[in-house]
């Protein structure tokens, strides 16, 4: 069986003959365990279920500044830092903002050379930040907060607009671009509860989200959504409105047994394995345990096992190594 066999067994809530995993890590993890394991790619050590492709969440990105207009901070050892500097300063600057260019496939690196050889993967296309995240990195976080309370008509005006250009982008990844899964990207979480609050959730996101959702769904993929923070209180609504595969199931703010099971043959999740908590802070042994918990959470299907996000700096090399012996180590898995 193919590994994008075994995740379709899994996200099908069928047993399948091992429980898959994905990791990710920090680019500076990444060239730390490289160098290492003595290796210029960690395809072979880490020998993941899916293959990510970044599709329209890697544009051409022009003077520092992304593909809408906006600047990140670059700390060192950041992937992604803060946003400085937003196209949106004020609400009236929507009527004059140039939208970038649709997608291109060939941003993929010819995606159609990326998908023909792939060990038989699970294959994602990555579209990047979506709603929340977008409107934010375009408005700037406090801004966009206080338009929510105090300029709501704007704030829907922003959204529809970016899920305009959201669908025009899907049209052509969805036509150019081979895949079993789209991923989006909007972290609607703090450690606490939902950023924005539930009724602010409900009435902005939930039905502009739908509608990308269904245009996923409706070319027969399967549809992911990675939102850090404690948001479960969300998932039975973004079951109702199509999603099949939540990340990253974080163990620090979710009852990650009880949420499974509370989920159980309607939404599969990808991760579980603490950033925060064991992966950093824990011993190889607690690493290999935690990482065996989740194995036998996701023996009957439902769970792809993984870190709850990229793999950070401060995660000992050794933890990594832990958690890779026992996922590896799954009877079934050659």
């Amino acid at each position: 069986m193919t590994k994008r066999e075994v995740v379709q067994e899994a996200m099908a809530f069928r047993r399948p003959p091992y429980v898959p995993w994905s990791v990710g890590f920090m680019s500076v993890v990444r060239e730390r365990l490289e160098q290492f394991l003595g290796t210029q790619t960690l395809e072979e050590f880490c020998d993941p279920h899916l293959f990510m492709c970044p599709g329209a969440s890697v544009p051409p990105r022009q003077g520092g500044r992304d593909r809408f207009g906006t600047k990140h901070a670059r700390a060192e050892n950041q992937d992604m830092g803060p946003p400085v500097d937003v196209p949106i300063k004020r609400p009236e600057d929507l009527a004059s903002y140039e939208w970038p260019e649709p997608f291109r496939a060939e941003w993929c690196g010819g995606p159609k050379q990326w998908f023909t050889d792939l060990s038989g993967r699970y294959r994602v296309l990555m579209s990047g930040a979506s709603l929340f995240e977008r409107a934010w990195g375009m408005r700037g976080m406090e801004d966009l907060l206080a338009d929510i309370a105090g300029r709501p008509e704007f704030v829907e005006e922003l959204l529809d607009a970016i899920t305009e250009f959201h669908l025009t982008d899907l049209a052509t990844v969805l036509r150019e671009v081979p895949s079993e899964a789209v991923w989006f990207g909007d972290d609607y979480g703090m450690q606490t509860g939902l950023t924005m609050g539930m009724p602010h959730w409900r009435r902005l996101i939930k039905p502009r989200l739908a509608r990308l959702f269904a245009m996923v769904r409706d070319e027969g993929r399967l549809v992911f959504i990675h939102s850090c923070g404690k948001v479960d209180g969300i998932l039975d609504d973004l079951i109702e409105i199509g999603l099949n595969i939540f990340n990253p199931f974080q163990p620090e703010v979710m009852d990650v047994v009880g949420v499974f099971d509370h989920c159980r043959g309607r939404l599969a999740f990808a991760g579980g394995l603490g950033v925060q908590s064991v992966l950093p802070h824990g011993t190889p042994q607690d690493v290999r345990e935690a990482t065996e918990r989740l194995i036998e959470l996701g023996n009957n299907g439902g769970l792809i096992v993984g870190p709850s996000h990229s793999v950070t700096l401060d995660v000992p090399l050794e933890n990594v190594l832990a958690m890779m012996e026992v996922l590896k180590a799954q009877p079934g898995y050659a």
